[in-house]
């Protein structure tokens, strides 16, 4: 069977550069840093004291109060982003066909302040089970696509994807593959994530994982910088309207982008650290190539993992050059979680957004925070430190790698009929 083409026709975001696509991609554009002490919860008894917060988000501007009662922060992100794609993509769901339009969303840890909000009550409450109704419905990470579909009566594919910090890449690979093969018209795909609490930030410092940077939060985000000492946490959400070529252009939609191609691997070599040498990262970003049917030479662009870990940081450079050869010098790369922080299972929505304004813009978005080149990394490639640079984006590849050794690569490349 002949596969169809799959085209981006609208676009949401939350996170901690803006509320919308356009103070987003205008914060990664100028390089600012959505670091700064926590709010959430008080944090000064934790090892790191801030994180990239959402700022300013209020939930009552998409959902009365007694149903943004009843979800979870990471569920409540979800639904903003995704009015704003639908919006976006001037869905008017009364003159479509409900039955061919599903929803793929991502998140790796899904209900987390619920979860803890629970136990501690229960805690609390001298082990009387006085739990919340909504408890266990408010904490399942599908429930996201579900309170989704049901907010617009949607009847397609309905599902998460779960590969931690690769969740949303795998989500919209899942997305571009049901609509290619002819199973939907249109998916709303992309991830959220809300673990700014106690439980999330305890966690990951449990496991010496975030930057303990408590002096200078906005500088804390240090991709493929010598003194890096761990990722930031961050939150937030991306939607993206995903729509056969030949649907989207029947009602007259804009096109940002094409999906082109898309890529899956594991490591199989350790629960939390990638493989040294980033064999799944090749593997994962090749299969991508060759699923979009272009040369490795066509790629421009490529929005990295970039955590700022220690040891992840090493091997996707290691990576991109073992794969890439020659041209891995003649391409822009970057970390838009030097700004954003680590949006942990909605990462790869909000790095798609990157990648898919950085096709449509010609504007590749910089790593902020480069003070000091780390001798283990081969820094005659182009990162784009500190400032953005204007060039012709064709293609552009969007990597995320997720603990337990997922690794999921996007390309979106420039829309030509």
């Amino acid at each position: 069977m002949e596969l169809k083409r799959v085209v981006v026709t609208g676009l949401g975001a939350l996170t901690p550069l803006g509320n919308d696509v356009s103070s987003y991609w205008d914060g990664l554009v100028n390089g600012v840093s959505g670091a700064a002490p926590i709010t959430h919860f008080d944090a000064s008894k934790f090892k790191t004291q801030f994180a990239c917060e959402v700022k300013g988000f209020d939930p009552h501007n998409h959902m009365d109060r007694k149903e943004a009662r009843k979800v979870d922060p990471f569920v409540q992100y979800a639904i903003a982003s995704t009015d704003e794609a639908v919006k976006d993509a001037g869905l008017e769901f009364d003159k479509l066909d409900r039955n061919r339009i599903g929803v793929i969303w991502g998140a790796g840890i899904g209900g987390l302040t619920t979860f803890t909000e629970e136990v501690a009550n229960f805690v609390r409450g001298g082990g009387i089970p006085r739990f919340n109704p909504f408890f266990i419905p408010k904490m399942l990470i599908d429930i996201a696509p579900g309170h989704i579909s049901m907010r617009y009566g949607l009847h397609g594919p309905n599902f998460s994807a779960v590969s931690a910090c690769a969740s949303a890449t795998n989500a919209m690979i899942d997305a571009f593959n049901y609509i290619r093969l002819g199973k939907a018209d249109i998916v709303i795909t992309g991830g959220s994530e809300a673990t700014v609490n106690e439980a999330g930030i305890g966690g990951f410092n449990a496991m010496h994982a975030l930057s303990t940077r408590n002096d200078d939060p906005k500088t804390a985000s240090r991709p493929f910088d010598k003194d890096r000492d761990g990722f930031v946490s961050g939150e937030g959400s991306g939607a993206i309207i995903l729509e056969s070529l030949e649907h989207a252009l029947a009602r007259g939609a804009k096109i940002y982008a094409e999906v082109a191609g898309g890529g899956m691997s594991a490591d199989a070599h350790h629960i939390t650290a990638s493989h040294p040498e980033g064999l799944g990262a090749k593997l994962a970003m090749n299969m991508a190539v060759t699923d979009a049917g272009l040369e490795l030479s066509d790629i421009d662009y490529i929005n990295l993992h970039g955590t700022s870990t220690p040891v992840g940081d090493i091997s996707e450079p290691k990576a991109i050059i073992g794969l890439f050869g020659e041209h891995a010098y003649k391409m822009n790369l970057s970390s838009t979680k030097s700004m954003t922080g680590h949006l942990l299972g909605a990462a790869g929505a909000v790095e798609a957004i990157a990648s898919i304004l950085a096709v449509k813009n010609d504007i590749v978005p910089p790593t902020i925070n480069h003070f000091t080149d780390d001798p283990e990394i081969d820094n005659n490639l182009n990162f784009t430190f500190n400032k953005a640079q204007k060039r012709e984006v064709n293609a552009a590849l969007s990597n995320t790698f997720g603990f337990g050794g997922h690794n999921a690569s996007i390309i979106v490349k420039k829309y030509h009929s």
